[in-house]
């Protein structure tokens, strides 16, 4: 592991002093999760991390004016036990739950999750973000069974880790980022995200001297969940997650969001399969179809194709969990 600086400053002002203009100057250490696995694996060489473990202004909680406002430096457990989350964002917590390591969910914070880099294995191995070798790409001609089958075009394969985006996005939440000299940028999750065209970009809009500060979601009686499917219980990444929101009236639904996980280089709002629920009677038909709009215009990889009948699954019995219909397991 490379040398490197450790600051953990006690104001916010002072760790965004702390932080470079390029990527890979400085690096934010929130819970260390991901960060302390990419520094051993030698992808990550900063020469500076900058602690946030000090700024306990961005551990909070806590529901103000119709809106839950999460500090990006919340532990994952804080978001999946508070009451206001329980009650109104389900696909939050599931989500969260469905990480499978209480030591994440203990430790992991809010803002790590949604900045973590891609688990692709070429890249954790040291062949670039889009692994590459030679110019020739190592995910095409390889072994892809765990990448994208959406937004693949290139030269990224890889898909966003996030547990926490897809839920994010479908609930309409924001996100604030604030730079030097206090600069505040307000962000919707939908665009926080983005898939970068060279290796001198990240994964997200966020700029190398900022730090996110806050996630806010919005109480606006979404119906929502988020259904995962993974290879086996206990901590591992999923091949596919599915979060699906919509309002409900009278049985038929209406304002339909369907963003997907573990698909696409991030996550992947599917606009047919969210057009497709509204209104529409909320029942096992209308499930089963929203599950198959999901898989519109997916183009996958040669050892990804089953990816395609696990998001038809993973949506349909979104669907169903929203809406509270019981399902055989």
């Amino acid at each position: 592991m490379k040398p490197f600086e450790y600051a953990a400053p006690n104001t916010l002002e002072e760790a965004i002093g702390l932080l470079g203009e390029k990527w890979g100057e400085a690096e934010v250490l929130a819970g260390g999760t991901d960060l302390v696995t990419a520094l051993k694996q030698g992808i990550m060489e900063p020469d500076r991390l900058v602690s946030l473990k000090n700024l306990t202004s961005l551990q909070q909680v806590e529901l103000r004016e119709g809106t839950l406002h999460i500090g990006a430096m919340a532990p994952l457990a804080a978001v999946s036990e508070n009451s206001t989350a329980q009650e109104h964002f389900p696909s939050l917590v599931q989500a969260i739950e469905g990480i499978g390591s209480r030591q994440i969910i203990v430790h992991g914070t809010v803002g790590g999750d949604l900045c973590q880099r891609p688990r692709c294995w070429y890249f954790r191995s040291g062949y670039g973000l889009f692994g590459q070798h030679d110019g020739e790409s190592l995910v095409l001609n390889g072994d892809n069974r765990f990448h994208a089958i959406f937004g693949n075009e290139g030269p990224a394969y890889f898909v966003h880790p996030s547990s926490l985006g897809p839920a994010l996005i479908a609930l309409d939440a924001t996100l604030i980022a604030v730079g030097p000299k206090g600069k505040e940028r307000t962000i919707g999750a939908g665009d926080f995200f983005k898939t970068p065209q060279n290796e001198d970009e990240r994964e997200t809009v966020l700029r190398p001297d900022e730090v996110v500060t806050e996630i806010r979601v919005p109480l606006h009686g979404l119906k929502n969940a988020t259904y995962e499917v993974r290879h086996r219980q206990g901590f591992d990444w999923p091949y596919v997650t599915a979060t699906v929101a919509f309002q409900e009236r009278g049985g038929t639904a209406s304002d339909g969001r369907v963003v997907l996980g573990h698909v696409a280089p991030v996550p992947w709002h599917s606009e047919k399969a969210s057009q497709s629920l509204n209104g529409q009677a909320l029942n096992e038909p209308t499930a089963k179809e929203c599950g198959q709009a999901a898989i519109v215009g997916a183009k996958p990889l040669s050892g990804n194709r089953y990816k395609v009948q696990l998001t038809k699954t993973a949506v349909k019995r979104a669907v169903l969990s929203a809406a509270g219909i019981e399902q055989e397991a």
